[in-house]
């Protein structure tokens, strides 16, 4: 029996750089955001604070073997970095760079490139968000730099493949004007260089992005469903009403984790992407989505089920978001609340197949 390999995006967001500092303060890192939450209603879950690892600076080599140790013990087979290319210019990339120089720590990993512009977002209709970088697609010239400049990690033992293909993510795949061409010539330059091709998947929210996706022929369709249950969740009266309430967006979460159980049934050819818990709140207080009342109890019901789906489909992969979104209370790691319950979730559901 086939089994999926499950992986886990992972924010490289916990550690000062120079453009954080000028655009949100001097030290600026995720945990900014995750320290000073607090509830916005009775029973609300916050603050999420971080158990076992704590308040980690990712420039330490010492937290990422100990990231590696937790996902290895709990059946995460590999960490997918958000990878930032702006043009030529990379932000955020201190820790992916230390991690493929160094070596360590030796456990896979493979990339999505989250090719959205970055905004200073208000939350506020009435007042433009600023823009702070912005994502261009230049063309051909672009796409070999880029290939050029990840070529250290892809020929990495290390890199995740299937069917001896290099897996890459497009967090928007829609934006790129081009990717026919991109395509062509990472195909190409990876043969140059000793490699056999990728395995391009891109992220779906939505059915149109979906159907784009299957269009421009990616070699899969990585769905989250979260934005689907909220459309179906939430009218426009509902959305208005919140607003003149000053209430943030609220789904149960075993509201959504039903209809992702069903939704996966209903869409086999998708590869899923499970969400164990989600909290905009600390980013965008009450313009927040929340997943409420999320449990390892309840993530294991819907994990359960889903990767059994995988399973019976041979499916190649099972993605996980996320392994550290602290600021949108989306994560694997310990917290202080359920210490490794969400982790240990992974390795008992893989060992009953």
């Amino acid at each position: 029996m086939k089994k999926p390999q499950v992986i886990a995006f992972y924010l490289p967001q916990f550690y000062p750089t120079p453009e954080n500092d000028k655009w949100w303060g001097e030290g600026f890192t995720e945990w900014t955001n995750v320290a000073k939450a607090r509830p916005l209603f009775k029973g609300h879950y916050q603050p999420k604070l971080p158990g076992k690892l704590g308040f980690y600076d990712l420039r330490l080599p010492e937290t990422r073997e100990a990231q590696a140790d937790l996902a290895r013990e709990a059946g995460v087979d590999a960490f997918c970095y958000w990878h930032y290319w702006f043009n030529g210019r990379r932000l955020l990339d201190r820790v992916f760079t230390e991690v493929v120089d160094s070596g360590k720590p030796d456990f896979p990993f493979c990339l999505c490139w989250a090719n959205h512009s970055w905004y200073q977002k208000t939350w506020d209709p009435n007042k433009p968000n600023r823009l702070l970088m912005e994502q261009t697609y230049p063309g051909e010239q672009d796409y070999i730099a880029h290939f050029k400049a990840m070529l250290p990690a892809f020929k990495d033992h290390r890199y995740m493949k299937i069917e001896g293909k290099l897996v890459f993510g497009i967090f928007e795949p829609d934006a790129i004007p081009s990717f026919a061409l991109m395509k062509e010539i990472w195909n190409r330059l990876a043969v140059e260089n000793g490699l056999h091709g990728f395995y391009f998947f891109g992220l779906a929210q939505g059915e149109a992005r979906a159907h784009m996706i299957v269009k421009e022929k990616y070699d899969a369709v990585v769905y989250d469903n979260m934005a689907t249950v909220y459309d179906r969740n939430w009218s426009l009266t509902r959305r208005a009403l919140d607003k003149i309430l000053h209430r943030p967006h609220v789904i149960h979460y075993e509201d959504y984790a039903k209809e992702t159980i069903a939704y996966f049934k209903e869409h086999p050819q998708y590869i899923p992407c499970l969400v164990p818990n989600f909290d905009h709140s600390p980013r965008s207080g009450l313009k927040g989505i929340i997943l409420h009342k999320s449990t390892p109890q309840k993530w294991e019901r819907l994990f359960k089920a889903v990767y059994e789906q995988q399973v019976r489909k041979e499916s190649p992969l099972l993605v996980i978001k996320s392994w550290n979104e602290w600021g949108e209370g989306n994560y694997l790691e310990p917290d202080e609340t359920f210490g490794k319950a969400y982790l240990e979730v992974i390795r008992k559901v893989r060992n009953q197949f």
